[in-house]
C-alpha cells in the first residue's frame, strides 16, 4: 500500500489529507505528518494504516481540545470531564492532559490566579464565593490556600468596592434588590448592613 499524495487541506488549513494507492484514507496535523515522517511513495502495511487512522482520530481530539483550552483557561479537571464526554480511553486522556501541561496550556494555579484576578478587579465578590468557585472548577486545596492567602483582598474593601459601583445604577438604589444583589456575591448579611451604613 503506496501513499500517493498528501493534499493540505482546504478548510482545515493545518491537516493533511494522506491518500494510499489513489484513495483518502486518513487526516493528521501538520505536527503529527512531521513528527511521523509520512511522506509520497512511501510503502505502508495494512497494520500501518490501521494504526495510523487510530493515530489521525487522536491528533483530532488532541487538536479540538487544544482549542477548548485556547478559548479561555480551563482547570486540569474540566479538560478532563471535556475529553471523557468526548469518549476518549483514560490512556488517551492522560496523554492529552500532560501533553497540554506541558506546553503550558494547562495550568491550575495560573487558572486560579485570573479567577482571582477577574474578580477582584471586573467582578468584585466575597472570598467565600471566589473560593466556592475554584472549588466547583476542582482546583486543588492547598493551590486556593496559597492563591487566595497572596491575591485576595479584605472582604471589606471589596464590598465597599462593589457597593459604590452598584450605587450608580437606578435599580440599586433600592437597599433591600442591594442587599439581595450583595448576598448573592457571597457577603454576609452584618457585613452588608454595616458597609451599606458606611457608604450612605
Amino acid at each position: 500500500m503506496k501513499i500517493t499524495s498528501i493534499k493540505q487541506q482546504q478548510k482545515r488549513t493545518d491537516r493533511y489529507s494522506i491518500f494510499i494507492d489513489g484513495k483518502y484514507e486518513f487526516s493528521l496535523s501538520e505536527t503529527a505528518l512531521l513528527e511521523h515522517k509520512l511522506v509520497s511513495g512511501q510503502e505502508l502495511s495494512r497494520d500501518q494504516v490501521r494504526e495510523f487512522k487510530r493515530i489521525s482520530a487522536d491528533d483530532k481530539l488532541y487538536n479540538q481540545t487544544l482549542r477548548y483550552v485556547a478559548m479561555r483557561l480551563r482547570s486540569r479537571w474540566e479538560v478532563e470531564v471535556y475529553l471523557k464526554r468526548k469518549a476518549a480511553s483514560p490512556t488517551l486522556i492522560d496523554q492529552i492532559l500532560n501533553k497540554l501541561s506541558n506546553i503550558g496550556m494547562l495550568d491550575d494555579r495560573k487558572l486560579a490566579e485570573a479567577y482571582v484576578n477577574d474578580r477582584q478587579t471586573l467582578r468584585p465578590t466575597s472570598r467565600r464565593k471566589i473560593i466556592a468557585g475554584l472549588r466547583q472548577k476542582r482546583v486543588a486545596e492547598d493551590i486556593i490556600s496559597q492563591v487566595i492567602g497572596e491575591e485576595v483582598q479584605d472582604d471589606q474593601a471589596a464590598l465597599l468596592d462593589v457597593i459604590r459601583r452598584k450605587r450608580q445604577q437606578t435599580k440599586y438604589q433600592d437597599d433591600i434588590k442591594l442587599m439581595q444583589y450583595l448576598a448573592r456575591q457571597g457577603f454576609n448579611y452584618g457585613d452588608i448592613k454595616a458597609a451599606l451604613n458606611t457608604v450612605d
